[in-house]
């Protein structure tokens, strides 16, 4: 009987024996496993070959495999581009011909086609265009106004407290936001004995303050130069930014944060009449469609309660 025959009920050995006793068994591995192994090599040939996968140099392999998808030239059409496969190029292509996207695209052509009235009266509209206002205010607004638009003073405009220095009209939100807004107030040359009592004066028009007599009539004659940006009465002037001085909403000076301390509220006006204000908002014509800036302005609105 030769060494590789069994014995009844003993496993099969190649016939390799060592030390008399310790033999090698004949094993095979089952044929599903074999088969399995053979198609991971297909599988692995038929990837290197479609796909990015063998680095050489200072690149990679780019594979047969294409994403076609369409992008905008700079003079406003639309053309299909091809390039090798890769997750950028395939994430491009879904955002545009995915379902989710095709039906996004279907609402945004509704914001193109519609008049910001049309869009009030439409609930479903409405909600699709703040829902993309509210994620494109976090992305390029939110840094400087707050997630809830609610500002820093002395900073930026508080946008959520329906004061509005420019208009609350959706043609001029859109302009501010597509091409920037210029806020600057020159520093005031106020003498130093009349400055105490512009600043008292500035505070009464909005129940800040007291003021009568002569302190009342040296800061009224004081106010006369800023009554050119600011009206008469202090009620500001929308087409210049100027703000409203007697509705008791602070966007420069922190009254508010001064509590009922008299002293430190005429220090805030006194601050900002003798240094000015230099504030700028860049525009983002150049960075959003005119659709993504009509949902902004849509959602920027209404968080002033309009």
């Amino acid at each position: 009987m030769s060494q590789t025959e069994n014995k009844q009920g003993q496993v099969e050995t190649t016939g390799h024996v060592w030390d008399g006793d310790l033999r090698e068994y004949n094993n095979p591995l089952p044929r599903w496993w074999l088969w399995a192994f053979y198609v991971t090599i297909v599988f692995s040939v038929v990837y290197w070959i479609l796909y990015p996968a063998w680095p050489y140099g200072d690149t990679y392999t780019k594979g047969i495999s294409s994403v076609e998808y369409t992008v905008e030239t700079e003079d406003g059409e639309t053309k299909t581009v091809s390039e090798p496969w890769n997750t950028r190029a395939l994430f491009t292509r879904d955002m545009q011909s995915s379902p989710s996207a095709l039906a996004q695209q279907e609402w945004v052509s509704r914001v193109e086609d519609m008049s910001f009235e049309a869009i009030e009266q439409d609930p479903d509209t409405l909600q699709f265009a703040l829902s993309v206002g509210h994620g494109t205010f976090g992305d390029y607004c939110a840094a400087c106004h707050g997630a809830g638009g609610q500002g820093k003073v002395g900073l930026f405009p508080n946008l959520a407290d329906n004061d509005w220095l420019w208009g609350n009209s959706y043609e001029t939100i859109v302009d501010k936001i597509a091409n920037g807004i210029q806020g600057n107030m020159p520093a005031q040359n106020v003498p130093e004995d009349q400055i105490d009592d512009l600043a008292n004066y500035v505070l009464s028009l909005s129940g800040e303050a007291e003021i009568s007599g002569e302190a009342a009539s040296r800061g009224k004659q004081a106010f006369a130069t800023c009554a050119a940006c600011h009206g008469a009465e202090g009620k500001g002037n929308e087409a210049m930014g100027a703000p409203n001085l007697a509705d008791a909403i602070w966007d420069v000076a922190d009254v508010p944060g001064c509590g009922g301390d008299t002293a430190c509220k005429v220090d805030e006006i006194k601050h900002v009449v003798n240094n000015g204000i230099q504030r700028e908002m860049p525009g983002f014509g150049d960075r959003l469609t005119e659709t993504q800036i009509r949902m902004l302005a849509i959602y920027v609105r209404q968080l002033g309660g309009n």
